[in-house]
């Protein structure tokens, strides 16, 4: 007797519904296209591996995989060095160039929390679960991201 599962049925549907989101919160967290298709790739492989029977949202589940997976790789990544994606990719102005370039200043932990926020428009109790911190935490980090990004902003007004 087989047991009933939570998990989509269809395993097409699950990639497609979340492949983009989550490989653009592992890049805005990482800033390497290939650590962060890879990050993604991980994530999905732990789903089919070791997603709990009864699983409420699994968008959130992949997501939580996704930034442990991040996390991890941004500690490997400081031991060997890495090509920041500012050298890889072509940016339209140096409007948008100093913008990435403020954003990418910010710590890992940091810039997950600004795009799980304002890309994802994640709340800080979703965001605390998934990134498995308190609350209060991600409030801290958030307001220390806004804080740090005004202050690069503004420098580079003058």
């Amino acid at each position: 007797m087989q047991k009933q599962s939570n998990r989509p049925v269809d395993w097409e549907t699950l990639v497609t519904e979340n492949e983009n989101r989550l490989y653009r919160a592992a890049l805005a967290i990482l800033g390497d296209r290939q650590e962060a298709q890879d990050a993604v790739q991980d994530a999905f492989l732990r789903y089919l591996e070791k997603a709990p029977e009864r699983l409420d949202d699994p968008a959130a589940w992949l997501m939580r995989v996704l930034v442990n997976r991040c996390r991890d790789i941004c500690r490997r990544s400081r031991r060997r060095g890495t090509v920041p994606l500012l050298q890889e990719l072509p940016v339209p102005g140096p409007e948008e160039r100093q913008e990435l370039e403020e954003l990418y200043a910010l710590p890992p932990p940091d810039r997950a929390v600004i795009h799980l926020r304002y890309c994802e428009g994640r709340s800080t109790a979703e965001i605390a679960r998934i990134l498995g911190v308190r609350e209060g935490t991600v409030r801290s980090r958030l307001a220390r991201a806004r804080a740090r990004l005004r202050r690069l902003l503004e420098d580079a007004e003058r």
